[in-house]
C-alpha cells in the first residue's frame, strides 16, 4: 500500500516536498500523550519500527526526548532575574500584529531558562554584541551566539496540550547519543529534530552526512506542526 494511503499529512501540510529536485515524503507518525512513564525504546517498537522500510531517514522531535528525559519545569518554579526581564523586552515577537506566532523567548520565565542554559557570561556578551550589529542590519546575532541548545528551549511547552500548558522545557540531554541509540535501535540515520514556524535545525543526529541545509530544506514548512498534532515521529522517504 502507498505512504501516502497509511500516513496523513498534519491540517494545512503536505506530505511530499522537493529538496534540490529530489521528491521526499515526510511521514508524520501519531502517538497518544508521551509523558515520563514512556520509554523510548518502547514507542519506537510500537510506533516506529513497523513503518520502517529500506533506506529511511528518521526523524524525532526534541521535544518528546525532552520530555522522556523528564527535562521539563513546572512554570511556577521559575523565578526570572532583572536580567532576563531585560533582555526579555527586547526580542522581537511581534506581539499585537499580523505576525505574531508566539511568545517565544519574549517573556521573564522563557528567557530565565535561554540565559540558563547558555550561560550568564555567554549571553551577556551575545546581548551586547547584538546591540551593536541589530542596528546595522545584522539580525540573528544573539541567538547564534548562545547556541542551538538555548534556542530550542520552550515556554510554554504548548498552549494546546493541557498536560503541558504549564510547564516549560529545556534542551534534550547528549541529543547526538540519543539520535546515535536510536539508530542502533532501528538501523537507519537518526535526526533529533527542532522544527518551528521559524525554520528547523538539527540536535543531534547519527551521522555527519546529513548536512544541516538539507534538514532545513526538507522541514521549512514544519509538517510535524507546533500545537496539538501529537506527532512527534517523522518518517522521511524518497518517493518513487
Amino acid at each position: 500500500m502507498p505512504s501516502s494511503l497509511i500516513f496523513k499529512p498534519n491540517p494545512g501540510k503536505s506530505l511530499a516536498i522537493d529538496v534540490n529536485g529530489k521528491t521526499y515524503l515526510r511521514l508524520p507518525i501519531k502517538t497518544p500523550l508521551v509523558t515520563q512513564n514512556d520509554t523510548l525504546d518502547a514507542l519506537l517498537e510500537k510506533y516506529v519500527i513497523p513503518h520502517l522500510e529500506p533506506g529511511d531517514l528518521f526523524c524525532i522531535s526534541e521535544k518528546v526526548v525532552t520530555v522522556l528525559q523528564g527535562r521539563i519545569i513546572n512554570m511556577n518554579d521559575i523565578k526570572p532575574t532583572k536580567f532576563a526581564r531585560f533582555l526579555a523586552k527586547h526580542v522581537r515577537n511581534h506581539y499585537g500584529t499580523k505576525d505574531f506566532k508566539g511568545f517565544g523567548h519574549g517573556t521573564p520565565i522563557a528567557m530565565q531558562l535561554f540565559i540558563e542554559e547558555a550561560g550568564y557570561l555567554r549571553a551577556f556578551f551575545a546581548a551586547a554584541v547584538a546591540a551593536i550589529t541589530r542596528p546595522l542590519g545584522i539580525k540573528g546575532a544573539f541567538y547564534l551566539l548562545c547556541g542551538k541548545r538555548a534556542k530550542s528551549i520552550d515556554c510554554p511547552m504548548s498552549f494546546l496540550i493541557l498536560e503541558y500548558a504549564h510547564f516549560a522545557k529545556l534542551a534534550p540531554h547528549d541529543p547526538r547519543g540519543v539520535a546515535k541509540h536510536i539508530k542502533e535501535k532501528i538501523g537507519r540515520e537518526v535526526v533529533v529534530l527542532d522544527a518551528n514556524y521559524r525554520g528547523a535545525f538539527s540536535l543531534g543526529k547519527s551521522t555527519r552526512k546529513i548536512s544541516e541545509k538539507f534538514i532545513q530544506k526538507l522541514f521549512r514548512d514544519n509538517p510535524l506542526g507546533q500545537s496539538d498534532e501529537m506527532t512527534p515521529f517523522c518518517i522521511v522517504r524518497k518517493s518513487n
